[in-house]
């Protein structure tokens, strides 16, 4: 059984960049959000097995998203993405549940080792 994904980021380019890679990987995207009010929506509609999470977005950003959403799933599996330069938010993300980063302009192999290691 393939492993589902919610694909958070507030450009759409990047959103069908990651559903790309994780597609061709066996990966099932079965979401997408824009801003972090969304993605903490979808994740509570869909319970995917991991989500990829943009730092920077409207409404609510990744990292308060990430929160909320590990306040209700502390078993949530949560992938950030970020631009370089996002280091120290990174860390705050990563304090904040998110369980792994990769960095943009994503590599294929980077994302997909990244994944792996964030399902275990």
């Amino acid at each position: 059984m393939s492993h589902t994904v919610l694909v958070c980021d507030d450009a759409i380019f990047m959103r069908t960049m990651i559903s790309d890679i994780l597609t061709q990987a066996g990966f099932e995207v079965v979401g997408e959000a824009e801003t972090g009010v969304q993605a903490v929506e979808k994740y509570r509609q869909l319970k995917p097995d991991l989500v990829t999470m943009d730092i920077v977005m409207p409404d609510m950003g990744g990292i308060d998203a990430v929160r909320e959403i590990c306040r209700e799933a502390p078993e949530a599996k949560i992938l950030m993405c970020s631009a370089m330069g996002q280091q120290a938010l990174v860390v705050e993300a990563i304090q904040a549940g998110a369980k792994d980063f990769v960095v943009k302009p994503f590599q294929p192999s980077r994302v997909l080792e990244a994944v792996q290691r964030v399902l275990g």
